[in-house]
């Protein structure tokens, strides 16, 4: 086997390159990776102390009674492996007891600790042990699976280095970062990148934001810190993606000002109190867009106000909600997060796109959700939709029964669509509700007809039931 050394070529430089300026210039330069590599070497001295790992402890589970199925059960096999003696079962494995490993970071001097929810889940003890070796049985104050965050509690019997929490909005895209954590169980491991995104929506619940990063990371860095390079906290390490079980650089944390906000409530009552707007959104689409006489497609659209919730009076189906508390929204992912962010009694200001124009208004943040009321139905007869190319009829007991409705839901139901119609286009099915299109309620088939008949948008939007959903669809009428 031949080995091909390569070596390191020195172009000469050009008269104008020896000037004293550039000179002093080119030798800053070199200089700045040794410059570099101390400075991370000193941020990982300061912060090491304050990683842990978070070992989370199951107990054995009680045996199951009774037997598995032989595996020759139901064969012709079955009776022959009886008459040599062949059990009637084979008996149930005991189920051993179960050691999760993940990480974590002291937050508090006085022994408060961050890790992942999913690194305690179901555990009957924790245990933390710490950058010296020292392990503390540890206290769960409180967990919040939308987020993915729990917070707990050691008695060290002194005070113990903490980390603080950065400002995840302000990082940028590009930005070094460093992981800490236990990957494997091989503690105190530190692994660099940058942040490749912000704003991830990765569906691991609405209250969830996540940074980016291809600072490896790997089993067991769950619940680990994301430090930015003044050694701040700037996210949770808490999903990768990966086809092979190993890092591929495609590493997500929760942002730090989530945790921040998750952190503080679970501190305070063990709980998370989370805002409610008592509305259901939607992303807004190019041909809602349109419907709606907007010139973009950035906002969350109001399908659904839930009645005697916060919103109702102030907020309607079709409002499209583009700013929170001077955020701007973007899309449906960012609403949740900042309203459940703010607290409850709360008073917020919302902009809204409303009839085309844009308007403020005030909401009371709320805590709970309510029941929707919805139109009654009335006794009309099936009916033809010609512009839209589908078949509807009232809603009565039974149609509500059939169709898995609430009692009270009003609307009509699509009863048949024309495979190439209109409807069929926008995706309408067989079982929806229409409950209103434009402007105007479609409560009874007679209702929907007077409502087509004066619809001048086209295409037009239509707000729909669906399996107990509210979503509005842009049909076009022929």
């Amino acid at each position: 086997m031949s080995i091909r050394m390569s070596r390191k070529l020195t172009p000469s430089l050009p008269k104008w390159a020896a000037a004293p300026a550039l000179g002093a210039l080119l030798m800053a330069t070199n200089a700045l990776p040794g410059h570099a590599d101390a400075a991370l070497a000193d941020l990982v001295e300061q912060v090491a102390p304050s990683v842990v790992t978070v070992l989370a402890s199951q107990d054995a589970a009680p045996r199951p009674t009774g037997t598995q199925p032989s595996p020759f059960e139901g064969t012709p096999f079955e009776e022959f492996f009886h008459q040599f003696g062949g059990p009637r079962g084979i008996p149930m494995p005991d189920s051993g007891p179960r050691q999760g490993l993940g990480s974590g970071f002291i937050l508090d001097a006085e022994g408060y600790i961050v890790t992942n929810n999913h690194v305690v889940d179901g555990a009957d003890r924790v245990t933390v042990r710490l950058s010296d070796d020292r392990e503390f049985t540890a206290q769960v104050v409180g967990t919040d699976p939308l987020t993915d965050l729990a917070l707990l509690r050691i008695d060290a019997g002194e005070a113990l280095p903490a980390v603080t929490l950065g400002d995840s909005d302000v990082i940028r895209v590009g930005e070094d970062v460093v992981a800490v954590g236990n990957p494997f169980g091989l503690s105190s491991t530190v692994t660099t990148g940058i942040v490749s995104a912000k704003g991830r929506n990765i569906s691991d619940g609405p209250y969830a934001e996540f940074i980016q990063t291809d600072a490896a990371i790997n089993k067991g860095n769950s619940g680990g810190p994301l430090f930015n390079m003044a050694g701040e906290v700037v996210g949770v390490n808490s999903v990768i993606y990966s086809p092979s079980g190993g890092s591929v650089g495609l590493g997500f944390a929760v942002t730090s000002n989530i945790v921040d906000h998750v952190i503080s409530d679970l501190r305070e009552d063990g709980q998370v109190d989370r805002g409610w707007l008592g509305v259901s959104i939607q992303n807004l689409g190019a041909d809602i867009a349109a419907a709606l006489g907007l010139d973009g497609t950035s906002g969350a659209l109001v399908s659904e106000v839930v009645a005697d919730g916060p919103s109702d009076g102030t907020l309607r189906p079709g409002d499209v909600i583009v700013a929170f508390e001077g955020k701007p929204v973007r899309s449906s992912a960012d609403l949740p997060r900042l309203v459940g962010a703010t607290e409850s009694g709360t008073r917020a200001s919302i902009r809204v796109m409303r009839d085309g124009k844009a308007q403020d208004i005030t909401v009371t943040i709320g805590t709970h959700q309510a029941s929707a009321e919805v139109i009654p139905a009335s006794a009309d007869g099936p009916a033809d939709a010609p512009g839209l190319g589908l078949t509807v009829s009232p809603l009565s007991e039974e149609t509500r029964k059939g169709a898995g409705l609430d009692s009270d839901t009003g609307g009509v139901l699509i009863t048949d669509i024309a495979p190439d119609g209109p409807a069929a286009r926008a995706g309408l099915r067989p079982g929806d509700v229409i409950l209103r299109l434009g402007g105007a309620d479609t409560a009874s088939p007679a209702a929907l007809k007077q409502a087509l008949e004066s619809e001048k948008t086209d295409p037009a939007l239509m707000l729909i039931n669906r399996g107990g959903n509210q979503i509005f669809l842009a049909v076009k009428i022929t």
